[in-house]
């Protein structure tokens, strides 16, 4: 299957955009793909070799899982890399527009339990909660 790729401009300083991406207090304040669920604990190691592990569930918890990863490359303010424990590969690039403006492009492969456009719409909810996160804090 190929790859899906989504992207969202944020109004916010490329260092903003990263430091909100990869801290753990603002990961568990946006990582979620609608209000009914939480992202109530985040741990990241970002460093090649390193893991990250959050935690993502259901508000009433009758559903959670962990969503967790080992980053291959990193560059700083521009390129994440990592793949998760089934072996799928992610890239997010942080594209740096000008002083107050960062594109954020994700690149992930596709598991199989459900369609693309799920997944699709579901990574981009996450991204979408991320971008109002980042401009109004």
């Amino acid at each position: 299957m190929d790859p899906i790729k989504i992207d969202i401009t944020i109004l916010a300083p490329v260092e903003k955009v990263w430091n909100y991406f990869n801290e753990p207090k603002h990961i568990t304040k946006w990582n979620f793909a609608h209000e009914s669920w939480q992202c109530p604990s985040s741990e990241n190691d970002l460093k090649v070799g390193g893991r990250f592990k959050n935690r993502m569930e259901a508000k009433d918890k009758s559903f959670g899982f962990d969503f967790e990863g080992v980053y291959d490359e990193i560059i700083p303010h521009e390129v994440i890399k990592y793949h998760m424990e089934d072996g799928r590969k992610v890239e997010v690039v942080f594209d740096k527009i000008d002083e107050n403006t960062t594109k954020v492009i994700e690149i992930f492969d596709p598991e199989k339990q459900n369609s693309v456009e799920m997944q699709r719409d579901g990574w981009y909810a996450i991204l979408n909660n991320f971008h109002k996160y980042v401009e109004n804090h």
